[in-house]
């Protein structure tokens, strides 16, 4: 299997093939400028005021003997780790622990022990750029130099991480002692130029697939951009059918009402909203409307609540001074990849500094259960789950880190949620969409005819 996979490395990525990834570029100040990145640039500016807490503990929450039980007796994954971003960072290995205070991220193999945090899904994330074939082109390259940095993550500790693409891989890599690793697309762009390139992302180990990110594309609208399609375009129907065909979750977290909605409607199978909010808790775009939730709960699809402080509070009003002064200690310090370990962490002391003299409001883990329990008192336990959107600016005061999920599961059996709910909610119903998922495959393929004798 190892020698198969560095063949397909060796064949798919020269270097002609392999731009800069996305985690290179997307904070670039040249790539900000750009039209198609404005939305993304101000989000990530929010994210930079309200990423870092007051103090964030470098300890596991403290909960009672038996709400740890409770916890580590259930599969526990997120659906949406940024964190691959941070693969090609010089000096950054998810082996080695880590801490937000000092370098920011929130995801590594010692946290997620403590966390008990059995795997998760991490993201192919390529930023929406110019729709064009050379922007194509380079988005297509992109995702699979991150989907090479995901893979080579595993094989780097193979005693440690494994590669899941079934429901039932879960839970043999658990019982061997290892994290599993789930592989995800957010944003189909890498597939706008050839949608065929989705045969080769399954290869790779992909089972989740998002349609669309801060902006509009070839395949679906946003829920931050302007109507174009009306939902799916028709390339976006087309690629649903094809998810279907080979078994890949669809996943229209970031696309607007109208393509959840129809995606609910076309999808042969159940869906995921990888990471998303509740619309009647905090009125954002990212966040779905009671009607789709019910209509995603009908059909067997699942919400993960999302703990993404702007779409749960409003953002802080402007103030030129603290934005010129971040923007000033960005230009500073560069892209992020690019720096040592050493340099990372300066930037979050003196970014910490920063909104230390202008103060700015941040979510909390009370607004993330706002959002929990509020879809599971419309929905019900067999359709909400848990998603930080960690390393992606993600995480709210006292859910900053995979360290943390602990206290979720103590907040949930004090709201009366038993232990086989909290099974469900933290992975057992994903599991039961992807299980789904390979069932509708298997049935198709075995109603299919039998390929014609060849002659001799």
């Amino acid at each position: 299997m190892e020698r198969a996979w560095r063949s397909f490395r060796r064949r798919s990525l020269s270097k002609e093939d392999a731009p800069r990834s996305p985690s290179r570029y997307a904070h670039s100040p040249k790539f900000l400028k750009r039209p198609e990145a404005m939305t993304k640039s101000s989000l990530f500016l929010a994210a930079a005021l309200v990423a870092l807490p007051a103090f964030a503990s470098a300890q596991a929450p403290k909960v009672s003997p038996a709400v740890r039980a409770v916890h580590d007796a259930a599969i526990v994954l997120d659906t949406h780790f940024d964190t691959p971003a941070l693969f090609s960072r010089p000096g950054w290995d998810i082996a080695d622990r880590h801490a937000v205070d000092k370098d920011g991220s929130q995801v590594d193999l010692p946290r997620m022990i403590d966390g008990g945090v059995d795997g998760g899904f991490f993201a192919i994330y390529t930023p929406q750029g110019p729709r064009t074939k050379a922007g194509d082109d380079a988005a297509r390259a992109a995702a699979l130099v991150r989907a090479v940095e995901i893979r080579e993550m595993l094989v780097k500790h193979a005693d440690k991480f494994e590669l899941a693409t079934t429901a039932d891989d879960a839970a043999r890599i658990v019982k061997k002692g290892k994290r599993f690793a789930y592989m995800s697309i957010e944003n189909a762009y890498p597939l706008a130029g050839d949608p065929g390139m989705l045969d080769t992302f399954y290869a790779l180990g992909v089972r989740l697939v998002g349609f669309a990110h801060f902006k509009n594309n070839d395949f679906a609208d946003s829920a931050t951009d302007k109507p174009e399609w009306g939902g799916l375009s028709p390339k976006g129907k087309d690629l649903l059918a094809e998810m279907n065909r080979l078994g890949v979750v669809p996943d229209p977290s970031h696309s607007s009402d109208q393509v959840l909605e129809q995606v609910i409607e076309l999808s042969k199978t159940p869906v995921i909203l990888s990471h998303s909010g509740v619309r009647a808790v905090f009125d954002h775009p990212r966040n779905a409307p009671d009607a789709l939730l019910k209509k995603l709960a009908e059909k067997g699809g699942v919400i993960q609540i999302n703990a993404f402080s702007a779409y749960m509070i409003a953002p802080p009003p402007p103030n030129p001074e603290r934005d010129k002064a971040l923007g000033g200690l960005m230009a500073k310090f560069g892209a992020r990849n690019k720096m040592t370990e050493a340099q990372v962490v300066q930037l979050v002391a003196e970014r910490r500094a920063l909104l230390a003299k202008y103060p700015v409001p941040r979510a909390g883990i009370d607004d993330l259960m706002a959002h929990l329990l509020y879809a599971l008192k419309l929905v019900g336990p067999d359709h909400v789950g848990i998603s930080g959107d960690f390393d992606g600016g993600g995480g709210v005061d006292g859910y900053d880190s995979i360290i943390d999920p602990p206290s979720v599961t103590e907040r949930l059996l004090k709201a009366g949620y038993s232990k086989d709910d909290i099974a469900k909610i933290w992975g057992g119903n994903v599991l039961r969409v992807l299980r789904e998922t390979e069932a509708y495959v298997a049935s198709q393929k075995a109603a299919a005819p039998p390929a014609p004798a060849v002659s001799h």
